[in-house]
């Protein structure tokens, strides 16, 4: 029995809905019509709402991976400037530096001059603890330079910025490499003069790597803000390095000497490269001894 509805039933479905078809085009099923439309009509439009979330929701998930893929990109393209502004700097400072020793050898063209890079310091700060590699000496100013006696760099030669500042001096080579003493040593000690008012003097360096301008004789007059420069007596260094400038003047009466604190003209702790000057004009001492 069951058998034979399985095979009849879609012989009825198929006549049902021919004569559905025939009373909906006579008009005759307008009412029924009317109330089915009513009944499944919020079906239709809630099956609707579940499509349109469904995508919206897809397309609200791609919308978010394209904005994520976006921000990644606008990261990376800021990172990738940051970098550009660094490298940017750093050619600035480089070609400034060059600039600055450039002008110096233009204006000195009968120095000679060895360019060299800083490769180590030594207690270029105070307070400086305990001995620095095998120095014994706590308070000794040094830098080591990547130049020596191979490129023709002796003992006393000294030592510049691009500027014509003043570092210090040779005081050991080896072949490839150079110890620099710096004028904030204690034991350095340099021939200066005023630019302006032409009083002449002695750099010298406490221990804590402050400078003072000494032997200033008590008649001579020097002004705060002058320039400090070496003043070649002796020949050992040129005449012209600056070393910095008049801060203060003191003079007690007890003392022989008035003296001045110096301001130095450059930073020690940001030293990068240098020049070693190594020839110079000398005064020739011979023709005095033998006129």
């Amino acid at each position: 029995m069951r058998r034979d509805s399985r095979i009849w039933l879609p012989w009825v479905l198929l006549v049902l809905a021919l004569a559905f078809l025939v009373l909906s085009g006579s008009g005759l099923l307008g009412p029924v019509e009317g109330l089915l439309s009513t009944i499944v009509s919020p079906i239709e439009q809630g099956f609707a709402f579940i499509i349109r979330t469904f995508s919206a929701t897809g397309q609200s998930t791609r919308d978010i991976q394209t904005l994520q893929e976006q921000v990644q990109e606008l990261q990376s393209a800021y990172e990738a400037l940051v970098q550009e502004n660094f490298r940017l700097r750093e050619y600035q400072a480089e070609n400034e530096e060059l600039r600055r020793k450039l002008n110096f050898v233009q204006q000195n063209p009968t120095y000679g001059y060895i360019g060299a890079d800083v490769i180590e310091r030594g207690c270029t700060d105070f307070p400086c603890g305990e001995a620095v590699g095998k120095d014994t000496n706590p308070y000794l100013r040094y830098i080591i330079i990547n130049t020596g006696t191979r490129d023709g760099v002796v003992v006393g030669m000294p030592v510049v910025t691009g500027g014509a500042a003043m570092i210090g001096r040779i005081a050991q080579t080896s072949p490839n490499l150079s110890y620099v003493q710096l004028i904030t040593d204690p034991q350095s000690q340099l021939a200066v003069m005023s630019q302006q008012s032409r009083v002449m003097g002695l750099v010298e360096s406490t221990i804590e790597g402050t400078l003072f301008m000494t032997n200033i004789l008590p008649d001579e007059t020097i002004a705060v803000g002058e320039t400090i420069i070496t003043s070649a007596l002796g020949g050992m260094l040129p005449r012209g390095l600056i070393i910095g400038q008049v801060e203060s003047v003191s003079y007690l009466e007890s003392e022989l000497f008035q003296r001045a604190q110096i301001r130095t003209a450059i930073d020690f702790r940001r030293l990068e490269t240098v020049l070693v000057v190594t020839e110079f004009p000398r005064p020739n001492l011979d023709e005095i001894k033998n006129p």
